[in-house]
């Protein structure tokens, strides 16, 4: 067993204990390995690859630390995976898509910093994987920055309504009410990133539109920022139609998780396929996230993983 001793600044300390050790202690369970913090004093013990890369990524957070940079949530998963790979965690945890407020909105893992660059230098990108892994939420923060650096004129964002069949006139109220259930994430995603004011007269300006996949057909979408979340649920046409409404000088994201589809058995989901359509497209990017990209409670991995190997069964 390796041992390594690290002196600390009273900042980084705390920030690294977390209340009640809670960080401190997620670490150790994540890292396979002892950490000890006594005062300013934080030891290392375990095999000493690992120990030498978690003291480089304790070595990066200090540096982020005394910056600005606070200890939130998705901290560890960054920390766990700068170690898993060898690389460098400012390449994450530095690299700020969107700032608001008290909040820097950054990627956690390697997936979402692969995500986060494919969204930055392609026209049309794929994020696919388990609930958790930001897909939306990275996204949403991109479209929020693009905005507001003025790279784009307005934002879209889409998502099938598949639980009323997209025959919205069932539902009571006004279209809004109708279509408020199934939009809802989208709107808590943007107002954890844009004031509410500047959201509601955004969306009065027709700066940001949210709204039912359906309504997209027949349009041609310039300067814009679209994203289609729950893309596991479109039909082959649904996405055909979606993906043909791209226009000039726009981005589009494309996001889903093809082990919660809710469409009827005899319709297949798009999702499922795209890829093998689309593989050898020009300015096309896929990017898949997997059980270690999940940056909800750490109980969100254990189920994922679960419910995958209960389908593996099964096959």
């Amino acid at each position: 067993m390796h041992q390594r001793t690290i002196e600390l600044s009273d900042e980084v300390a705390v920030e690294l204990a977390g209340e009640h050790d809670r960080i401190l202690r997620s670490l150790e369970e994540h890292l396979g390995m002892d950490l000890g913090l006594r005062g300013n004093r934080l030891t290392l013990i375990g095999d000493e690859d690992r120990v030498e890369a978690t003291a480089t990524a304790i070595g990066d957070l200090a540096s982020l630390v005394h910056r600005g940079e606070g200890v939130g949530p998705g901290t560890v998963e960054a920390i766990v995976s700068a170690v898993d790979r060898q690389a460098p965690l400012t390449e994450m945890l530095g690299d700020v898509v969107l700032r608001h407020r008290h909040l820097a909105v950054t990627p956690k893992t390697d997936g979402q910093k692969r995500y986060v660059d494919a969204i930055r230098t392609h026209t049309i990108t794929f994020g696919i994987g388990p609930a958790g892994t930001g897909k939306t939420y990275l996204a949403v923060a991109l479209a929020a920055a693009a905005l507001a650096r003025k790279e784009v004129g307005r934002i879209i964002l889409t998502r099938p309504a598949v639980e009323a069949g997209e025959r919205l006139g069932f539902l009571p109220g006004d279209i809004a009410a109708k279509v408020d259930p199934y939009l809802r994430p989208l709107f808590d995603a943007l107002h954890d990133m844009i004031e509410a004011e500047k959201v509601q007269a955004y969306l009065e300006r027709g700066q940001i539109e949210i709204a039912p996949l359906a309504f997209m057909r027949g349009r041609t979408l310039n300067d814009s920022f679209i994203i289609l979340d729950e893309a596991q649920n479109t039909t082959s046409e649904q996405m055909k139609m979606f993906l043909t409404r791209l226009g000039y000088r726009s981005t589009m994201v494309v996001t889903g998780d093809v082990t919660q589809i809710d469409l009827p058995r005899d319709r297949p989901s798009a999702l499922a396929d795209i890829h093998r359509i689309l593989e050898n497209v020009n300015d096309v990017a896929f990017v898949r996230f997997n059980r270690d990209d999940v940056v909800r409670h750490r109980l969100v991995q254990e189920i994922v993983e679960a419910y995958r190997i209960a389908d593996d069964a099964d096959r």
